[in-house]
């Protein structure tokens, strides 16, 4: 007789959620997703993230990525976090709306947005 309706216990549960995860992060890593990597060199002392949107007049960064996630190399590479692209665009319009915009770059001919690394950890 088959054991009908038994239990997994957590343990297992936990195992197979954790399998997941390391998969994810291998899919990422292998290149099986596209992933934008952005260093962002003042964010450990600024406590915010520069999403850039426009170069020279043109759309550029977050506005024109093909990719399906970013990840952000952030202070002295201690910490790189990784966001659904879909995800930062909406946190990015949101702050975008605020006046939360900047120029900086070579020339200031880059236009970014700045959010709090909170916001993104927060998501």
């Amino acid at each position: 007789m088959k054991n009908v309706g038994k239990h997994q216990s957590s343990f297992d549960l936990d195992l197979e959620y954790g399998n997941q995860g390391e998969n994810f992060v291998l899919s990422l890593l292998n290149g099986a997703t596209k992933v934008e990597v952005k260093t962002d060199r003042m964010a450990h002392h600024t406590g915010n993230i520069a999403i850039e949107y426009e170069f020279n007049g043109k759309p550029s960064g977050i506005s024109t990525t093909k990719a399906d996630y970013w990840a952000f190399v952030l202070g002295d590479k201690s910490l790189v976090v990784f966001i659904k692209t879909e995800n930062l665009k909406d946190i990015a319009r949101a702050w975008f709306k605020s006046g939360s915009v900047v120029s900086g770059g070579d020339f200031n001919s880059s236009k970014m947005i700045l959010v709090p690394i909170t916001e993104i950890l927060n998501t």
